[in-house]
């Protein structure tokens, strides 16, 4: 026998609640910025030790034959200068556009396995940031579900404008 009783949704239509409603019930939206705080904190943190190194010496994560084909700059330490900043952009990327920011970090950390995989020997390394890359697309996915934000909205515009004018 089948009922005609209306079911109850698994997950609740979100999108009428306030922003302050969302972070604390929604779970989605929960995780969406777990994931962009996670996503912004981590590349500028890492990326300013690449100035300092203060957790690690970043020197020993750089393929010599990245260092060799790719760099524009004479060493090892001055092109990690440059990584780092570069780091420190994909964060601040992320925090005001996350939906582009998502990709940006994605397609750095490709760029990190690629070089552990020239390296050797760094393969627990490697397999983590494989995940992270997967984890950075699904947040650049999830980032599409909800509102950019005037911020957002107002530096997308302009990139939008900038291209077409």
């Amino acid at each position: 026998m089948t009922s005609t009783a209306a079911r109850t949704p698994a997950v609740p239509d979100t999108t009428r609640w306030s922003p302050g409603e969302r972070i604390k019930k929604d779970p989605v939206f929960q995780a969406f910025w777990l994931m962009r705080i996670g996503f912004a904190v981590v590349p500028i943190l890492f990326g300013a030790d690449k100035f300092a190194h203060v957790m690690v010496n970043w020197d020993k994560y750089l393929a010599p034959e990245l260092q060799h084909w790719i760099s524009p700059f004479s060493t090892v330490h001055q092109t990690m200068y440059f990584v780092g900043a570069v780091e420190i952009l994909a964060g601040v990327i992320v925090l005001l556009l996350p939906r582009v920011g998502g990709y940006v970090v994605a397609l750095w950390l490709a760029g990190i396995v690629v070089n552990l995989a020239l390296i050797s020997g760094y393969w627990d390394i490697l397999m983590r940031d494989v995940a992270l890359f997967l984890l950075a697309l699904t947040f650049a996915r999830l980032a599409r579900a909800f509102p950019a934000g005037r911020v957002s909205d107002q530096l997308l515009l302009a990139l939008h404008r900038s291209r077409h004018s």
